[in-house]
């Protein structure tokens, strides 16, 4: 039988890759956003606000997915306005859906904000050791990922169907005006250098220069969610989500550096954002769109300079778990490298660089 699939958030970076991935599966996909995207052939838009409860109603009111992919949130000034925003989102959307009873399984990205704390207290405090393991206990401080979990384990305790929550660290893939899109950000910024001649200079922390890290595809963490939606072993589980390797910024930056044809330049013993180092960049990438026939000459709605920084500058070590997932039979694996050259192929190849 055909599988239908309600991917929510169709035009982000997680959204985008998974809805690709399921039409090449041979599934029937709904791609949902407030502007759906109009480059993925196959997907049917659905064009809706979460906040808008009423307005979820009557634009599902056709539509019986058999599985539902959350792939969205809002940012909000604090944290209390993203639980308020975010938890409410998940709840409209569950009970948009409920009259179909359709609904046979539904997932929930959320991150590694779970293990390390929510935009106002990243990082901070006592958080439980690495590598992060989804049987760590919730941090004792409010965060927007719990409470959008509770809402999809009450909704799924009422209405019978079974659930799952992916947990990726910082996502490498392909989408065009994501809010944290860390491999287009260093695309754009190593592009600057390399055509300015200006220092390809890591921004971020000691501890992220030499510490171990990983990161995830999200092509890979498209599969992990098509697994988890149809295998049993899966069902009710929260699953961490990376590529399966791990690496050092002081050899992933140079790995960069060498495609673009720039010198990289290490650590400085301070950090140095990317928010900073392209703040007075506008006008060039202007320039250079214009020059190059690019498709997106606005540098601050391609990039998120602010994400990167976070992650970057983070002052600890993150190495990630797969353990959990691979025992019950996920074993992909994507080299971390050959996902940021993966995506600056594509990038070049849709002309947003050059």
């Amino acid at each position: 039988m055909t599988k239908t699939a309600l991917v929510v958030g169709a035009s982000g970076i997680v959204g985008n890759n998974l809805a690709r991935h399921l039409l090449a599966k041979g599934w029937e996909v709904h791609g949902l956003a407030r502007r759906p995207p109009a480059d993925i052939a196959g997907v049917k838009p659905v064009a809706a606000d979460l906040t808008d409860a009423e307005g979820l109603r009557v634009a599902l009111a056709d539509l019986r997915p058999s599985h539902v992919f959350i792939c969205t949130w809002m940012r909000q000034a604090t944290e209390a306005e993203n639980i308020k925003v975010n938890s409410a989102m998940v709840r409209n959307l569950l009970d948009a859906l409920r009259p179909q009873q359709s609904v046979q399984h539904v997932a929930l990205v959320t991150g590694l904000k779970h293990y390390l704390g929510p935009f106002e207290a990243y990082g901070k405090g006592t958080l439980p050791a690495s590598p992060f393991r989804e049987s760590q206990p919730r941090l004792d401080v409010e965060n927007f990922y719990y409470a959008q979990e509770d809402e999809l384990y009450a909704a799924a305790s009422r209405d019978g169907f079974t659930w799952s929550v992916h947990r990726p660290h910082t996502i490498i893939g392909y989408a065009i005006g994501n809010a944290m899109n860390m491999g287009v950000t260093l695309a754009a910024f190593a592009t600057i250098c390399r055509e300015t001649g200006r220092k390809f200079q890591f921004p971020g922390s000691a501890a992220q220069w030499n510490g171990l890290t990983d990161v995830t595809d999200a092509r890979l963490l498209a599969r992990q969610l098509e697994w988890a939606a149809t295998t049993e072993a899966a069902r009710n589980e929260a699953f961490n989500i990376v590529n399966g390797d791990v690496f050092r910024w002081s050899w992933m930056w140079g790995r960069i550096a060498g495609w673009f044809g720039v010198q990289p330049v290490p650590f400085s013993g301070e950090a140095l954002p990317l928010a900073v180092q392209m703040k007075d960049a506008g006008p060039l990438w202007a320039e250079l769109a214009a020059k190059h026939n690019l498709t997106q000459p606005d540098l601050f709605s391609l990039t998120s300079a602010w994400h990167t920084d976070a992650d970057l500058g983070r002052p600890i070590e993150v190495v990630t778990d797969m353990s959990k997932s691979r025992r019950l039979g996920f074993l992909d694996y994507q080299a971390s490298d050959e996902s940021f050259f993966d995506l600056f192929e594509r990038l070049r190849h849709e002309r947003v660089i050059f």
